[in-house]
């Protein structure tokens, strides 16, 4: 072969090549740009507002944050709050996706149908429901009174929201674990089963270990979209519990003082709180990824 001919092959092929990567990141370019719009520019805006003071630059925001009980303890309702919410509607869901899993196939046609629209019923609607269901003259609330049941129920307090956040956390969590359980093979308790194992053997020592992963990387998406919320909050309150998303609108909203840098500031806290409960899951996933390599071996 000749210098002239592989020069010419090598010149058809540079335009094949630049088709198969450049076509694909022009195809991406306009996701990145709405990526960079919607998501980094705001959250650079927010680093960098939250540094800003009336006198200049400086911590003053934070320092006044982490001196301040009031928002102190809008941090610590955010947290326990969301925290509960999650835990129990991990717990809900892991046994309605088991139960979704062992279910017949029209079954689970519909019961993914009906998750799949109740996942999507949150925000001001979720809480005019649960208003016109569990408020002081809701229906149930009503009849649960006449029958002697419930006497102190508040749904305008802490143990309200804790019930609204686990109920919008449990369609979220079925659909995120329900497809980590076609990791469990039918064979395996019957396996189990044949060497003695009781049911709660296999499921302490076999299942829970194979969907560890998925169950600690769910309980951190529901803990963040607890700790996010803000429309049901707001709503369900008329913004007069002490929540960090309802401290952080009012302060950009300008309720008592217009203070966007000390909600910028605000929103960084809890930013850097989730960052580190999202590392705490990755550790104890590298961990348990550890464990599970030295048990085979």
């Amino acid at each position: 072969m000749s210098a002239t001919t592989q020069t010419v092959r090598d010149q058809q092929r540079i335009p094949h090549a630049v088709r198969r990567h450049w076509l694909p990141a022009l195809v991406l370019l306009p996701f990145a740009l709405l990526m960079f719009l919607f998501q980094l520019a705001p959250l650079v805006w927010v680093l960098v507002g939250s540094f800003q003071t009336s006198e200049g630059w400086g911590i003053d925001n934070y320092q006044e944050i982490l001196s301040s009980p009031f928002y102190l303890q809008a941090f610590s309702n955010s947290l326990s709050i969301s925290g509960i919410a999650s835990l129990a509607g991990l717990i809900i869901g892991t046994l309605g996706a088991a139960a979704l899993r062992h279910s017949g196939e029209r079954i689970k046609r519909l019961l993914l149908a009906f998750v799949t629209m109740t996942s999507n019923f949150s925000g001001v609607p979720l809480a005019f429901a649960f208003i016109i269901i569990l408020g002081i003259n809701g229906a149930i609330t009503l009849l649960l009174k006449s029958w002697g049941w419930i006497d102190g129920f508040n749904l305008y307090s802490g143990a309200g929201l804790i019930l609204i956040y686990i109920y919008f956390q449990i369609p979220l969590a079925i659909l995120l674990l329900y497809p980590a359980f076609d990791a469990l093979q039918d064979e395996w308790p019957q396996a189990a089963a044949l060497l003695g194992a009781s049911k709660r053997q296999y499921v302490w020592h076999v299942a829970l270990p194979v969907l560890t992963p998925a169950l600690l990387g769910t309980l951190i998406i529901l803990f963040a979209n607890a700790v996010g919320a803000y429309a049901s909050a707001y709503a369900l309150t008329t913004g007069n519990f002490n929540l960090v998303t309802i401290r952080v609108a009012s302060l950009v909203s300008g309720d008592i003082f217009l203070e966007p840098n000390l909600a910028a500031a605000l929103a960084v806290i809890l930013l850097v709180l989730l960052g580190v409960v999202t590392a705490a899951n990755q550790w104890l996933l590298k961990k348990s990824y550890i464990n599970k390599g030295n048990k085979h071996a």
